[in-house]
């Protein structure tokens, strides 16, 4: 079944060609009125030059007025010959019989009966446009009527191909694949939906997280801010440096740069809660953890996710040959999914 787009606005054509799945364009005057487009026949030379088939009006009030109007459309600078939409009438079906004596394409639409179509097939219609969204509003089984075309263009041997519009939503389309229906145009809300389903979606999502935990390292995950403290400087000076980072640790220092220890957010509260205000100015040797839990600039995800589930510790500081590079915080690994 071939895709067809059913609209006029510019950006969501553009959009919905790029899939590469796209067949052609179909344009009503309908739509062309709620964008507030005046320039119909501009608009119609614009749309030419951006689809590989393009449907277009040819409105008129008996059969001469509708070839008139497909002749001063064919008169326009058109990159590509138009398919020629006209609503089904005894006045359309003789056009349609003229338009394609002249070797031109047409599609009969606002088709709601068999009889209807049947009458437009033997006029030498190229689509016929049975409107599944109207009928199935009005309480009739659309899809029969998709079938019962689809049979008797194949049955008879009619070129016709059986176009479904007014499509409202996915399911409109899947219901035309299988009645048989040769192409279906739709709206872009519902193009885009196509693909949507949830179990695929968090299926995906799975597999993303799962390429993170197996192939993205530390390093390439952990915050730009990589706190740090002396043995000498007060917790003052830790809690400062927490908050600058908006971190909840810091690393401490020896003498010689290398990793003496770990000091939480946790920590100062619980101290504060014990002793008071005036820690505050106390030296960090006096009240940082000697071991701190530690993980490799190179170690992969999945070590820190299995470090995180099997630890009550909201903080791993993230080393280098002995040196802290940086605070793995376990939010940093809930925002990317692989914490629950």
């Amino acid at each position: 079944m071939r895709i067809f787009l059913d609209s006029v606005d510019f950006k969501e054509i553009e959009e919905a060609f790029e899939l590469g799945v796209l067949k052609g364009l179909t344009t009503t005057p309908t739509f062309m009125h709620r964008k507030g487009i005046t320039d119909i026949n501009g608009a119609i030379v614009k749309l030419s030059k951006m689809v590989p088939e393009l449907h277009v009006e040819a409105l008129g009030e008996d059969a001469d007025q509708i070839i008139r109007k497909a002749h001063e459309i064919l008169s326009l600078p058109l990159k590509t010959k138009p398919v020629f939409k006209i609503p089904v009438s005894n006045h359309s079906i003789k056009a349609c019989t003229r338009l394609v004596a002249e070797g031109n394409l047409v599609n009969v639409h606002l088709v709601y009966t068999l009889n209807q179509g049947y009458l437009a097939m033997e006029a030498g219609a190229s689509y016929v446009c049975p409107l599944v969204g109207r009928l199935h509003d009005q309480g009739h089984d659309a899809i029969a009527l998709v079938s019962d075309l689809a049979e008797t263009a194949d049955k008879y041997g009619y070129e016709t191909q059986i176009m479904v519009s007014s499509v409202r939503h996915a399911e409109h389309v899947r219901q035309a694949i299988l009645a048989g229906a040769h192409a279906c145009t739709v709206p872009y809300s519902v193009l885009m939906k196509l693909c949507d389903n949830s179990l695929t979606n968090e299926g995906t999502t799975k597999f993303f997280e799962h390429t993170k935990l197996m192939t993205v390292k530390v390093k390439d995950v952990i915050r730009k801010y990589n706190p740090v403290c002396g043995k000498d400087e007060t917790l003052l000076d830790a809690a400062v440096k927490m908050t600058e980072s908006r971190l909840g640790a810091v690393s401490i220092l020896d003498e010689n740069g290398f990793l003496a220890g770990i000091f939480t957010d946790g920590d100062l509260r619980r101290h504060l809660r014990q002793k008071g205000k005036d820690i505050v100015n106390c030296k960090m040797s006096d009240f940082m953890n000697n071991n701190p839990s530690t993980i490799s600039s190179d170690a992969l995800l999945c070590e820190a996710v299995n470090f995180f589930s099997s630890h009550e510790y909201d903080n791993l500081i993230v080393v280098e040959n002995g040196v802290p590079v940086g605070i793995l915080d376990i939010q940093d690994l809930v925002k990317l999914g692989l914490i629950g």
